[in-house]
Formats: C-alpha cells, structure tokens, sequence
C-alpha cells in the first residue's frame, strides 16, 4: 500500500514553496488508493504554535488536499527516547560537546588547510573520565550519529541516479543539549514506524536524504522511494526565497486566488506538461513524476490571475449564490446579477464592486468635450426601473436628438453610467441599474 506524508513545521505559515511537497505526495497517495499523512514536526517546543497548525490545516482543506490522518511529533517523544536508545547500544549515536564557537574554529581550520569541513569525530576519543570532566566545567553533550563512510545510493524520481560519499559530510547531530529531537532524527522514526512508501521534497533536503537512509537502515527500516523536486525561483531565475513571506498560501487566499488556480498550477509547473486549469482528480490522474525536471522552477504569481479568472467566470450560480445574497442583491436579481457581472470579473471579489455600481451608482466618468452631450442624454433617460429594451429605446432617441452615433454615442454613455470603459453589455446593465449618479 502506497503510504505518503506532508511534515511541516508549525513555525509559521505554509508557502507557495512548501505547498509542492504537501501537493505531490498527496497526488502520488490518491492516484494510488493509498495513505496520505499530515504530520507536524513540532518537537520545537518554543517556535511550534497551535495557530500555525491550525492555519496549516485550513490552508490544505481551502486547496483541497485532504488526509487521512493527522500526527505530531511531540505526541511521540517517549518513541524518539527508545529509538535513540536502541542506536547507542549499536554504536551509531555518541555524545559530543563541542560548542558552536568550537566547530567554527575547526571548520576555518580545514577550509584554510584545503580539507572538506567536516566534522572530525572529535567526540569518539573522549572517555567517560573525559565527559565527567567536561560536565563538571558546565558543558552539555549532544548527540551525533556515526555514518558509515561509504556511498550513499538511491534511484531519485525525479533527479535520477544519486550518489553521494558519506566521508564528505559531517555526522549529523540528532539530538541537542536541551534532549530537542532533531528533524532528521524524528522524520526517519516516524517514516520507518508509519511505513511511509514514498516521500517527495525539494531539491534542499538532497544530502538529508543520504544521512536519514542510513539512519533508517541502522534502525532495520525498509527504505521509501524518494523524489526532490526543484525549487522556485522568481520569474526572472532570482532567488525566490526573500519574497516567500509574500507568498504564503494564507496570503495568496485573501487576495482572491482561486484555489484550483493555485493546485492546477503547483502540479504542472516544472514538468513538461502544460500549466492548464484542471480538478483535483483530473490532476491526480495524469500526475506523474516522471514529467519533472532537475532545473529550478520559475514561478510568477502573476500567472495565477489568468487560471483564476477563468476558474471563477465558470463557476455556476449556486457555487456563489450565498456570496451574492450577502452583497445585498435581491433574490429576484441574484441570477441576473451574477450572469452579467460573472464574466467581468477576476477575483470574487470583484462582485462587490459591480453590484456596488449597480445598486448606488457609479461615479461618472465624463470627457470635458463630452459634457455636453452626456448632461443632453441624461435628459432624456427616464428614471429606473430599466428593462432589457432600455438602452436600445435610450440611445436611439438620443442619437436623433444629438445626432451621435457609433463608439461616439455609446462610450460616452457607458462611460457615465457605470464609470467603466468595458464591462458587461449595458442592454444587460440597464435593468440592475438601481441609482444613476449621472442624471444629477
């Protein structure tokens, strides 16, 4: 059974970065009928906040993604305590004490002397005198694993043939000072407890994966296969990361993206397969990672407003009828409305502001040369209630009394009644007309 998961850290809120790795292991697990896992890497107990879980859940749920179940780490420190046990009775886990000042010397060290840094296993001459000795003084140990210095292979679902020599990265510690379980430590537990099959991150977490290979391996866990997708950049190949804070998904939501907008474009983006607006199990079923690419990504949110516009305009009236009984709009003209307005707007949003036109007027957009001739049509129009022969009847009798005709007529007109250049046609406008500011 395909088993995937999604394992943010409630430290803040998902983004559109994030957002790939949620998206992809969940298509690989309903594409399979298989498991799909939200759990939070939360054994940070100062950063890790209720309200980001809470925003994380809400997050997925607006876009889609749903779970099968959810886990938390700091629920599983007494499993961490037992796994970390069984690793130092094997000899994969020893207690270092350098501090941070320590470790930078002897990296300048290496560096200065042409040698990779790192870490020089300083840690495994020390005896249990030595320790002691070190305790006494107000040091506190942590905790490294021992890496077998061999190479590290796996056959990547995205990136291809791996390899990567243990001997050129330094042991990774696992557990601090403070007895804070690590992410590398805590994800490989919880992936070979919770049999996780396959597991789909950024291209970042590349030398993570040799480490936690090794680490599953010393517990006697079955390997997952493992895929590293590309990261984004901005739309001209710049470094994406100082913007991602403008790119939550929390912040995207609330400036009128459409969800399905957001997921069509985060499961094809980076494949060879064209960014198209689809549903979520027209996704799943044509996802492959096979169709990604090493490169990184460009991404402009700016291409989200197209798929948006279209996602929107096809909605149909019960989709958005609560939103529009909640504008004001009466029930007898809720449908009307949203068929004139639905196909001039981006956002939802947007209805606010064409309802507000219709419903109070609009501030009128009148060209000095035009005066004239507007302020002789606004004699002429007969006060509201309009039906759909209303603009016809108008403008007819206004071009026999000025004479106008063509763009010259009809703009102007436009232009006064709704204060807009473009918009619905306005034989459709007319009846939803409550107020004309323009006749004043």
């Amino acid at each position: 059974m395909t088993i995937t998961r999604f394992a943010p850290s409630p430290t803040g809120h998902i983004h559109v970065g994030n957002l790939r790795a949620a998206l992809f292991n969940y298509l690989i697990a309903r594409k399979a009928g298989g498991t799909f896992i939200l759990r939070f890497d939360d054994t940070d107990r100062e950063r890790s906040k209720q309200e980001y879980m809470d925003g994380i859940r809400r997050d997925l749920e607006w876009l889609g993604i749903t779970w099968d179940r959810i886990e938390q780490q700091s629920k599983r420190l007494d499993r961490y305590t037992e796994a970390a046990a069984g690793l130092r009775e094997a000899g994969k886990l020893y207690e270092v004490f350098e501090s941070p000042t320590e470790l930078d010397l002897k990296r300048k060290k290496q560096l200065n002397m042409g040698k990779p840094p790192v870490y020089d296993r300083a840690g495994l001459e020390l005896s249990e005198g030595d320790k002691a000795q070190l305790r006494a003084e107000g040091r506190e140990g942590y905790w490294r694993f021992l890496l077998d210095r061999e190479r590290i292979e796996w056959q990547d679902g995205i990136l291809g043939e791996i390899s990567i020599d243990a001997a050129s990265v330094s042991d990774p510690v696992l557990i601090r000072a403070d007895g804070q379980v690590l992410y590398t430590f805590a994800s490989s537990v919880d992936d070979v407890d919770m049999g996780v099959t396959d597991i789909v991150r950024g291209a970042d977490h590349v030398t993570n994966t040799a480490t936690q290979i090794q680490i599953m391996q010393a517990m006697g866990g079955t390997l997952p296969r493992f895929a590293h997708h590309s990261l984004l950049t901005g739309a001209q190949g710049e470094e994406l990361s100082k913007r991602i804070g403008a790119l939550s998904i929390r912040d995207l939501r609330e400036a009128g993206v459409a969800p399905q907008a957001l997921v069509s474009m985060m499961s094809r983006l980076g494949s060879s397969q064209p960014v198209e607006l689809l549903s979520m199990d027209e996704i799943a079923d044509s996802f492959d990672l096979s169709h990604f690419g090493a490169s990184p990504t460009r991404f402009d949110p700016e291409d989200l407003w197209p798929l948006t516009r279209h996602q929107n305009q096809s909605l149909p009236f019960s989709a958005v009828e609560a939103r529009i009984r909640d504008l004001g709009v009466p029930d007898a003209q809720a449908e009307r409305f949203w068929r004139v307005a639905s196909q001039n707007i981006t956002r939802l949003d947007d209805l606010a502001e064409w309802w507000d036109i219709f419903s109070t007027g609009a501030t009128p957009e009148i060209a000095t040369e035009d005066a004239e001739f507007v302020a002789e049509a606004m004699r002429l129009l007969p006060p509201p209630p309009y039906d759909e022969q209303s603009w016809a009847n108008w403008t007819a009798e206004v071009k026999q009394a000025t004479g106008r005709k063509g763009k010259a007529l009809f703009m102007p007109l436009r232009k006064a009644l709704t204060g807009q250049a473009h918009g619905p046609e306005m034989a459709d406008v007319m009846p939803l007309l409550q107020v004309v500011k323009a006749r004043g």
